[in-house]
């Protein structure tokens, strides 16, 4: 590409307000809204798996963006009325569309790679777990923006009108919608009978990530969603540079053929079950361990705050519990689908950094916290949020083993477990020993298994 010529297209062009439009509503809205990308272990600054996604997941609004751009770009000739005069040139048309679409392609790249550099440098000062897995996450993120645009380009060259733009604008959000919405969702029951919508293969089509699976820093997309998903890109840009080229309505009728073609092969390519969409790094899911106390790699960093108040938690689970107390602590690495029943461990403490009673407790509180956690992990459905008995049947298990009600960590205030929580505690302390110990039994195991209600079982009810 003649460097002169693409100074020539970048100044006349609008292909660097293309790049502008694209890159300042993005970085506005992760850092100017308040959103799930801006805390927690999925933050968008926290982890470069995590950055990729989130980014990734603005393609709902800025995708359809770049299509309208392309499109009037592509309506350049038609405006300046030399659509004819170029026609009779030497210079092959296949060279006049490599240009126009090359300078857009660039500018909205580099646009898309700016947010990538702007969220990595600060993942650079949050976490200590380096890997190139974010990598082609974010190349099919800036292929979809360029792929988008010379199809848009394309359109506006073939449909020469001033309404070509928003058009192509508004349906590329339609698509979108859609995939996130209806024709991408596939309604499933749950086990435990909840109605839940899970993505299918056509919502792949998308260029965008739904926000709902950022919900683990160790869950990624599968190679063979990136395979597919280039593929759909590169018929679409192929379609695009077939349409700016076009002469005939029967070479654009022709030039429809990669794009339908790159739909198929995609959709075959593909997979079909959501969990095969949306994987487990396992890499990044390995364990490092201190002692019996584990935490993933992407949170390795935080394992020496943790070692210490986890060893601690361990042993007064087992002066409390004896034979029957978990003999360790791990981070949670299970991804499960939205809605599904949460699945927990007897012998392990299993935890996520972004529990509410975890996230933000240090020292003596992660150690309650901890212990909470072993004692009853909680049964709200993966992905949802909720608050109800088993936050009380926490406070009382944590009382039980340390002797007394304290300050709980979490949302509890202390009103809410004087008022609620305190009289359970004195029922259970005044029964002899050997039945106390039996209704903390009988309370783990409904609270383990998620087929009872704790609370109700400490309280001297019958678990459901």
């Amino acid at each position: 590409m003649n460097t002169r010529v693409l100074g020539i297209e970048l100044r006349r062009s609008v292909a660097p307000w293309a790049g502008a439009v694209i890159l300042a509503p993005a970085l506005t809205f992760l850092y100017l809204l308040d959103g799930e990308w801006r805390s927690g272990t999925t933050a968008w600054t926290a982890q470069w798996t995590s950055m990729a996604l989130w980014i990734r997941s603005l393609l709902f609004y800025l995708w359809p963006l770049a299509v309208g751009l392309g499109a009037l770009q592509g309506l350049r000739d038609h405006r300046s009325k030399m659509s004819e005069l170029l026609t009779t040139t030497s210079r092959p048309a296949r060279h006049r569309a490599a240009m126009l679409a090359g300078t857009t392609a660039i500018t909205l790249a580099s646009a898309f790679a700016l947010l990538v550099l702007v969220g990595g440098v600060q993942v650079v000062a949050n976490t200590e777990y380096m890997h190139l897995g974010w990598l082609p996450i974010s190349l099919v993120g800036a292929f979809s923006l360029v792929a988008g645009a010379v199809l848009g380009m394309g359109a506006g060259r073939a449909l020469p009108s001033v309404l070509t733009p928003p058009a192509l604008a508004m349906g590329a959000f339609v698509f979108t919608t859609l995939m996130y919405m209806s024709l991408g969702r596939t309604e499933t029951t749950t086990a435990a009978g909840v109605p839940v919508t899970e993505p299918n293969r056509i919502s792949l089509l998308s260029p965008t990530v739904v926000e709902e699976e950022v919900r683990e820093a160790f869950v990624t997309l599968s190679a063979s969603v990136h395979v597919g998903q280039t593929i759909w890109l590169l018929g679409m840009a192929a379609t695009g540079f077939a349409l700016l080229v076009a002469a005939t309505p029967r070479a654009r009728l022709i030039a429809l053929t990669p794009v339908l073609a790159g739909a198929v092969i995609a959709l075959l390519v593909l997979p079909s079950d959501p969990r095969r969409m949306y994987v487990v790094d396992k890499a990044a899911a390995e364990l490092v361990c201190d002692g019996p106390v584990c935490v993933t790699k992407t949170q390795q960093a935080r394992l020496a705050d943790l070692a210490g108040p986890g060893k601690e938690a361990l042993r007064l689970l087992h002066g409390a519990l004896g034979s029957q107390a978990p003999d360790s602590v791990r981070e949670n690495t299970a991804a499960l689908p939205e809605g599904s029943t949460p699945r927990w461990s007897r012998s392990t403490v299993l935890f996520d950094f972004d529990d509410d009673i975890v996230a933000t407790a240090k020292g003596q509180q992660l150690t309650w916290a901890l212990i909470a956690k072993g004692m009853v992990p909680g049964c709200t459905p993966v992905g949802w949020s909720g608050f109800g008995d088993d936050e009380f049947a926490q406070a009382v298990a944590l009382g039980w083993v340390l002797g007394d009600l304290k300050p709980f960590p979490g949302t509890l205030s202390r009103r809410e477990v004087d008022t609620k929580a305190r009289p359970v505690w004195k029922e259970l302390k005044a029964l002899p020993r050997a039945e106390q110990l039996s209704r903390i039994n009988a309370m783990r195991a409904a609270a383990l298994s998620c087929k009872g209600d704790p609370f109700d079982v400490l309280s001297g009810g019958a678990s459901r």
